[in-house]
């Protein structure tokens, strides 16, 4: 029987010429081929015995590479008994070994036939995975989980306040106190007001009904005392305090007589419907026939537009009028000189006579110069004296 993978052709005695072998390599002169074929015939059992284990060992070279070595003992045996028999086959018995190792896909440099190469893996350690050996665990192959939070995002709680800061203070919400009386108002319940301020000593004149510049000083004299805002304003807080601290105004409180003593008429008042005015005690009469109808407090223009003096005669009545040369209110106008009239002053009523008229007959009291204009006719006489 002749071995087609030996280098011998089956004919005896040393060949003057080596021959081909069948793996590629050619055989060394002069060495006598029978010793060489029961070493060759037990490697190539061993060879199609570990075929098998590299076709399992395909799904996982790396694993794979270990076992190999450690399932064939009897190539690392065989190759010094070639090596030791056949000394001239050195070269095709490490081609052997690397056809082996390529067949098993290990990495250049993992399997060599040398006998300097790493010892071989324990049965009992190759059979469980090796940690190097396992596929890495990269970020890609972890569980995705949400990225934290950002700072910024609308559910993250705001950031805590330091311990030692202090909130500011937040501006007051709640409304400001409803103004109830303000200058220029004019009612019954200014004159409460005014009353009331008197008997505490805020108020030094008599009730007028009229909120002006006098009646706003008062207030805030009686806020500033009390603590509370001074604006001059009556509002419900300025207005339950004075409450708390006075009484009900008697009617004598609320409506004391405001005539002046009434100097003696001047004999031109004496007959007829007259308007007898006097500047020395600063008093209106309404005179019919020489008798008093009703009588009241008045001022009169400053020395730079002074009433005039004489005997006139009503030509004009205005309930409403408003002044075109100074643009303010003349209720109740009787006028008598030209631009001068007799009628209601809300001045006078709040400043008395700390002010002056521009020449016309301020009175005060304004439900008495309201009869007093009803009362009055067209062509009734006004006498102006001292």
């Amino acid at each position: 029987m002749v071995d087609t993978d030996s280098g011998w052709d089956g004919r005896g005695g040393r060949g003057s010429r080596g021959t081909r072998d069948t793996d590629g390599t050619w055989g060394v002169r002069g060495a006598r081929a029978p010793d060489a074929l029961p070493d060759r015939r037990v490697a190539a059992p061993d060879r199609r015995v570990a075929a098998p284990d590299r076709g399992v060992a395909a799904p996982d070279n790396r694993v794979a590479a270990p076992d190999l070595r450690a399932a064939l003992p009897g190539r690392r045996v065989a190759a010094p008994d070639r090596r030791f028999a056949l000394p001239g086959r050195r070269v095709a018995a490490v081609s052997l070994v690397a056809l082996a190792a390529l067949a098993t896909g290990c990495e250049p440099g993992t399997a060599t036939g040398a006998p300097e190469a790493s010892p071989p893996v324990r049965p009992t350690q190759a059979a469980a995975p090796s940690p190097t050996r396992t596929a890495p665990v990269t970020e890609d192959a972890k569980p995705r989980t949400a990225p934290p939070p950002s700072p910024s995002a609308s559910t993250s709680p705001p950031a805590p306040a330091p311990a030692t800061a202090r909130p500011a203070p937040e501006p007051s919400t709640a409304p400001p106190p409803r103004v109830l009386m303000r200058t220029g108002s004019e009612s019954d319940r200014v004159r409460e007001l005014q009353a009331r301020l008197r008997q505490i000593g805020h108020f030094g004149r008599n009730p007028t009904g009229y909120y002006g510049s006098v009646t706003a000083d008062a207030v805030r004299s009686f806020q500033a005392k009390r603590s509370l805002p001074v604006t001059g304003s009556t509002d419900e807080v300025t207005w339950q305090r004075l409450l708390a601290m006075t009484r009900v105004p008697k009617a004598a409180e609320l409506r004391p007589p405001t005539e002046r003593p009434l100097a003696a008429p001047d004999e031109r008042c004496l007959k007829g419907r007259v308007l007898c005015i006097s500047k020395n005690s600063r008093t209106l009469a309404w005179m019919i026939d020489g008798k008093v109808v009703s009588a009241m407090d008045v001022r009169f223009g400053s020395e730079y537009t002074p009433t005039r003096e004489g005997v006139f005669e009503v030509f004009w009545k205005s309930r409403d009028h408003v002044s075109t040369l100074y643009d303010t209110p003349m209720p109740y106008a009787l006028f008598f000189s030209g631009g001068q009239a007799v009628h209601y002053s809300a001045d006078f009523a709040a400043n008395g006579y700390g002010g002056a008229s521009h020449g016309c007959v301020n009175v005060r009291d304004k439900k008495k110069v309201a009869a007093l204009f009803d009362q009055v006719r067209t062509g009734d006489k006004v006498v102006v004296y001292w």
